[in-house]
């Protein structure tokens, strides 16, 4: 729709017309969704619809900052029994307890943190003792 409502012309039979104009032309065939009832019609209206869908359509998701930091702890600690190496255990639960240290320090967004550091000579006796040493 490039044109602009002439003047004079009543809006709903431009409008009409446009569309149509476009059917006739064939813009409207093989529409995605076509013959499809239209999606999110029983839920409630949400004004972020578009936002959740764009980020659904992009595979993208959001944390609030506590929540992501717990899931990297929950993360860290499957990953500390999993390495290789003591040392990669340490490294890895090092580097999680400094974030941890920092989020208590200096409390972030979203629902408390809940978390405290873990003790790394717990998490390398648990690694020792899975890998049956």
């Amino acid at each position: 729709m490039t044109e602009r409502k002439p003047p004079g012309l009543d809006f709903e039979s431009w409008v009409d017309r446009q569309i149509r104009e476009a059917a006739e032309r064939g813009d409207m065939d093989d529409l995605p969704g076509a013959g499809k009832p239209l999606p999110g019609l029983d839920k409630p209206y949400d004004e972020l619809w578009w936002v959740k869908e764009k980020m659904e359509r992009e595979g993208l998701s959001y944390l609030p900052p506590t929540l992501a930091l717990r899931k990297e702890a929950q993360d860290a600690l499957a990953a500390a029994r999993q390495a290789p190496t003591e040392d990669r255990v340490r490294r890895i639960i090092a580097d999680v307890n400094e974030k941890i240290r920092a989020a208590i320090r200096h409390p972030l967004e979203g629902p408390p943190l809940n978390l405290s550091p873990y003790e790394v000579e717990d998490v390398v006796r648990d690694w020792r003792e899975r890998r049956g040493r």
